[in-house]
């Protein structure tokens, strides 16, 4: 597991590549698939951190999530201060504040 640092874009340094993903899909406690981030660009940021909390953790619960955030960096408080800005980090937000945990499943080309 990674000490993230106050930067997005130095911790994304220290997470795996994405190379070689499609996407991830984020399952709910039945199954049922309730979201997808694709490796496009705009996106990929969001793909790594998931991923990799996907290989760290074995759902994402509110202890992954809580982690997430901190991975997120300076955009975790822009999310906060507006909500619907960043939909994958509103998600992590959402299980912190009780939302049910999901499980990742990783996309491979």
């Amino acid at each position: 597991m990674i000490q993230p640092t106050a930067s997005f874009k130095e911790n994304l340094q220290l997470i795996p590549s994405i190379e070689g993903t499609d996407g991830i899909e984020l399952l709910d406690t039945s199954g049922r698939v309730t979201a997808r981030i694709d490796n496009i660009p705009g996106k990929q940021g969001s793909l790594a951190v998931y991923q990799y909390l996907a290989q760290t953790f074995e759902t994402l619960d509110a202890e992954a999530a809580s982690h997430g955030l901190a991975v997120f960096a300076e955009h975790t408080e822009d999310a906060r201060n507006r909500p619907g800005a960043h939909p994958n980090i509103d998600l992590l937000l959402e299980i912190i504040g009780g939302g049910a945990p999901l499980t990742v499943r990783v996309v491979t080309k």
